[in-house]
């Protein structure tokens, strides 16, 4: 690690206690990021963030493979099927992607494949249906932008898959609700959402969704552009006001526990 880095690592392991650890489920790197803000620059955000790891992928996975070659001790890695941006529509159409992913999964270590877009019958196609196989070879869990209809059917290729429900589907609480009783392997983040808090102050729909559920859900940022890394501090900053509002088992649990327990189901360590 650059001394630069392993300095801001060793601040960063000194903050006080009473700052909330944070994982930060949902960062995306792109092309169009790396263009712009140097790795250097953007771990520095993450470390001023406090933020405790990042689950980070991109478009290409060149971006994720830069972070974590800068700041292992931070960065969770998972791979995006995407090889630019433009594939988002038609990836799952694209025996290549296949070839890809092999190929990333061979030569690197990651926790999931995702996050990917894919909607409703389009999960039954050959391409997902692969990646569903990969994701049991290399026990990976997936992390699916999709709606619930999506998530149904990659149950049904692998009931045993395990799968992080990126956005928590944008659905609504009730409907959030039906699916993680009827799918205990299903996991949720907030990213890019704020019904489930208003200024330091949990919705109490969400509230009691969050109660039902402690094990499952996970705080976000999204940064599906660039202009959004600048915000991550900003969010980090709202995530612990309004965990704040929940009792502190609850929060730690929402806050870093139930990402590390999501992690460590996959083997991969985050204690380095």
């Amino acid at each position: 690690m650059p001394a630069q880095a392993q300095q801001q690592a060793q601040q960063l392991a000194q903050q006080p206690a009473s700052i909330l650890p944070l994982i930060d489920a949902h960062v995306h790197y792109s092309h169009d990021a790396w263009d712009n803000l140097p790795t250097a620059d953007a771990i520095a955000i993450l470390r001023r963030a406090n933020l405790r790891k990042v689950l980070v992928s991109s478009s290409s996975d060149e971006g994720t493979q830069r972070l974590y070659q800068a700041a292992p001790d931070i960065i969770v890695p998972e791979l995006r099927p995407y090889r630019r941006r433009g594939e988002i529509g038609s990836w799952f159409r694209d025996d290549s992607i296949i070839t890809h992913m092999e190929a990333r999964l061979a030569q690197y270590r990651y926790v999931g494949i995702g996050e990917f877009h894919l909607y409703g019958a389009d999960a039954d196609l050959p391409v997902p249906r692969r990646m569903v196989a990969l994701a049991r070879q290399y026990k990976l869990f997936l992390h699916a932008h999709s709606d619930g209809d999506a998530v149904e059917r990659l149950f049904r290729h692998d009931p045993d898959t395990i799968i992080l429900w990126a956005h928590s589907g944008f659905d609504r609480p009730d409907a959030v609700r039906a699916l993680l009783k009827r799918y205990p392997n299903l996991w949720a983040d907030l990213a890019f959402r704020n019904d489930h808090a208003s200024g330091s102050k949990v919705d109490p729909a969400w509230r009691a969704l969050f109660e039902e559920f402690p094990d499952r859900f996970m705080v976000g940022t999204d940064t599906f552009t660039p202009e959004r890394w600048y915000y991550i501090e900003e969010h980090a900053k709202w995530s612990r006001a309004w965990l704040a509002d929940l009792p502190a088992p609850l929060a730690e649990r929402i806050a870093f526990r139930n990402a590390e327990a999501l992690f460590a189901r996959t083997g991969f360590r985050i204690d380095r």
